[in-house]
């Protein structure tokens, strides 16, 4: 069997990565506002004592973005599913 290399990080700079980043958050904002859920009353229900990390995620502040993690509870949270999060289209 013929092994294939794979040269996929070469061809993903900087700016693919952050407009990753800048989509999730984009959709995390825009599904936990349909839901009617401030940011306060989403960070304390996935176990932040305040609105830091949502804030900065959503507004793309310092590099600050969800990990899985955060992304898991979030759409328990929201009773989305976490790919709504990946969603090009919204």
């Amino acid at each position: 069997m013929e092994k294939h290399k794979i040269d996929f990080f070469e061809d993903i700079d900087k700016e693919q990565i952050q407009s990753f980043y800048h989509r999730i958050a984009n959709n995390v904002a825009r599904i936990r506002k349909e839901k009617g859920v401030s940011q306060l009353e989403l960070s304390l229900a996935i176990g932040y004592k305040s609105v830091s990390l949502i804030a900065g995620a959503e507004a793309k502040y310092k590099n600050i973005h969800f990990n899985l993690e955060h992304l898991y509870k979030i759409a328990q949270v929201l009773q989305v599913d976490i790919k709504d999060f990946f969603d090009e289209t919204n």
